[in-house]
């Protein structure tokens, strides 16, 4: 990314440009268009429902953890409907329950469905297929629409085959680069619902992408550097092979956990299924505080453990094992972890970095 900016109106970022929308979609598993917008994650939230809704829409949500909550709380002050199915943060989206939401509404009044795929507060992971196949089941004319910030790249995500219509991304989880690029995958059907109305759009207008990006350009200003860091974060991925790098994934993942009922404590996500690959939220025992430990482990080994937030701020701590990591990278936060337990007198069983390592080497 420590490279001199190019004129982004020159042929040098055309071809740049067109290389990266097209090796774009292979990370999304997608024919369709891929936009990119400098922004966070949040900006293809906004972007994601003012191209396809217009005011007075209805949208079913399903709470699978905070980040599934603030993006109901952005439909509501967009001046959209949302129809928030209540969760308790330790399970994925129920999709009977979305099915049966659907089928209840005959006239059609909900225009889309979002659902969090990964949520990185809960470390719960959706079944986004069986979302898909309940909605196909009531028959319900509803776009899918999910969030893929924190799996994108690290989790397997199929959005042709499982039927999204849009398709939510950032660039600092599984794609490695530091915040600061959003991503959105369009259907055809979400493109027609685009074309077709949508709410009062500028900066997030589709429209106004797809044609510049044709030959690699933006409508805009583009954040050159960090589409340098993206050109190198697709080789990367290229290189190791999709399908490699979600079973990586898997295997710190499995480490992890086994670590973590090695310690004697307790995985926030209550399904085995459901558990994310991407990070592991680890409850605290009974009136002990996770930001005590947190303050502990970042204070004794400038290592920073994920808060909670919300309605588990407090109460739990997350390991995050995505992106650019290995088994060494994974044995050091393990290790991180057991010896801050020990110094912040957390109640546990020793022993979880020797369970996680005797997998890694088996």
């Amino acid at each position: 990314m420590h490279r001199a900016v190019i004129d982004h109106r020159g042929p040098e970022f055309g071809a740049m440009g067109r290389d990266l929308l097209r090796d774009l979609k292979a990370v999304f598993q997608t024919e369709n268009h891929v936009v990119i917008y400098p922004a966070s994650g949040t900006g293809a939230w906004e972007a994601a429902l003012v191209n396809v809704l217009s005011p007075g829409d209805q949208v079913l949500m399903y709470e699978t953890g905070q980040f599934a909550t603030l993006w109901k709380n952005m439909a509501a002050k967009l001046g959209f409907d949302p129809v928030f199915m209540q969760g308790d943060w330790r399970h994925g989206a129920h999709a009977e329950a979305i099915g049966a939401q659907l089928t209840a509404d005959t006239g059609h009044q909900i225009k889309s469905v979002c659902v969090v795929h990964n949520d990185t507060a809960t470390g719960i992971t959706s079944d986004i297929a069986a979302v898909r196949k309940a909605m196909d089941d009531a028959q319900h004319p509803a776009l899918l629409m999910v969030d893929t910030i924190s799996s994108l790249g690290s989790i397997d995500f199929q959005t042709d085959a499982w039927g999204v219509d849009v398709v939510v991304a950032g660039s600092q989880k599984g794609l490695m680069l530091p915040p600061g690029l959003s991503f959105n995958a369009i259907s055809d059907k979400a493109w027609a619902a685009c074309e077709a109305g949508g709410d009062r759009r500028s900066y997030w207008d589709w429209r106004d992408m797809v044609g510049p990006n044709a030959q690699g350009f933006f409508p805009y200003t583009p954040a050159t550097t960090l589409l340098y860091g993206l050109r190198e974060a697709l080789d990367m991925l290229a290189e190791e092979g999709l399908r490699n790098v979600f079973a990586r994934h898997a295997r710190h993942a499995e480490a992890t956990r086994r670590a973590v009922e090695a310690w004697g404590l307790e995985i926030l996500a209550a399904h085995p299924h459901e558990r994310s690959n991407a990070l592991t939220a680890v409850m605290m025992p009974d009136a002990q505080g996770a930001d005590a430990l947190r303050a502990e482990v970042l204070d004794s080994f400038d290592m920073s453990l994920g808060t909670g937030l919300n309605k588990v701020a407090d109460k739990v701590f997350r390991i995050g094992h995505l992106g650019d990591f290995n088994d060494l990278m994974l044995m050091g936060t393990l290790c991180g972890v057991e010896m801050g337990l020990k110094r912040a007198g957390v109640s546990h069983t020793p022993g979880g970095v020797q369970a996680a390592m005797d997998f890694l080497s088996a």
